[in-house]
């Protein structure tokens, strides 16, 4: 792993693709994006919560159907293609594999739609109490969600 804001990490970079080219080996190249923090999962997954105890759904399918796949499908949707018949099908990410940003995208469209489409206040993540209610709140309702 190299860091492009260190030279010296770049020149070595630089030489080993150079000399996988050279000796036409087959190489991967990635690029590492920055890990959410857990703060961020864990406020996650409260909204999604309060969400589906206000909707009267599943913690899954409020995170699969509505998070995910109507609020956030140019973020979470990719295509799988079966290596045996070639079909391709819908594939959704996992918010696992999110970076911070994507993250914070994927929240701030979620936090708007809850209010605009059903009234549903989700607080901001700087919002501690109302998040312990929530927290309280989910323990009560765990059989449902």
């Amino acid at each position: 792993m190299y860091n492009a804001n260190i030279e010296s990490d770049v020149l070595r970079a630089k030489h080993r693709l150079e000399w996988l080219i050279e000796n036409k080996k087959s190489f991967e190249l990635t690029q590492k994006k920055p890990k959410r923090s857990l703060s961020q999962n864990s406020y996650l997954h409260l909204i999604l919560g309060w969400f589906a105890i206000e909707y009267g759904d599943t913690l899954d399918y409020v995170k699969q159907e509505i998070f995910k796949k109507l609020v956030n499908p140019e973020i979470f949707k990719t295509e799988f293609i079966n290596k045996k018949t070639g079909e391709i099908r819908d594939d959704w990410r996992s918010t696992a594999n999110l970076d911070t940003a994507e993250m914070k995208t994927a929240i701030d469209r979620f936090r708007n739609y809850a209010s605009k489409e059903f009234g549903c206040y989700l607080p901001e993540p700087n919002e501690r109490e109302y998040l312990e209610q929530i927290e309280m709140e989910m323990r009560n309702f765990q059989e449902w969600l």
